[in-house]
């Protein structure tokens, strides 16, 4: 593993395609992720977050690639005080996240029989940044929440903060 990057892989009951579409799906990512993204998933496309009502646009948050069914890269968003402030975060934190570069991320999806292995890496990150940091806990909870809404029909709670 790369210092800049964070890896995380998991084996999903689905296909390709159902994956793909919970990756990308307004209606799907806002169940287990809390956010929609408004893009036409084009390579260079630009991606808008849209978390609680609040939008976030900005134009170096953009989709890198884009082949259904198998791989999809954007950069990671754009961190505003409004959206600090509505997740909880304090302004020192805050502060750090914005003065960190920005980051992307990758999901390579790969048919393995009836399974799909997904691995998602988040890179381009400061080696002992705050994304890392807060990426560290929250990938895998997001993941095994995309998981069990492809499995069993039903996203994760969100975990007591």
């Amino acid at each position: 593993m790369d210092s800049d990057s964070f890896v995380y892989t998991t084996y999903i009951r689905t296909t390709p395609d159902e994956l793909w579409q919970a990756l990308t799906d307004p209606e799907l990512t806002r169940r287990y992720w809390g956010v929609a993204f408004e893009t036409d998933w084009t390579p260079g496309a630009p991606m808008v977050w849209d978390e609680g009502g609040r939008s976030t646009a900005d134009p170096e948050q953009v989709v890198l690639a884009a082949e259904p069914g198998r791989l999809l890269s954007y950069s990671w968003h754009t961190f505003t005080p409004a959206w600090a402030e509505a997740v909880g975060l304090g302004h020192e934190v805050y502060e750090r996240l914005a003065a960190e570069r920005r980051s992307k991320v990758t999901f390579v999806i790969e048919p393995s029989g009836d399974i799909v292995k997904l691995t998602v890496t988040h890179g381009d990150l400061e080696p002992d940044g705050t994304i890392r940091e807060l990426i560290g806990e929250g990938w895998p909870a997001l993941i095994a929440s995309l998981k069990s809404l492809l499995e069993t029909g039903e996203e994760l709670p969100e975990p007591a903060r």
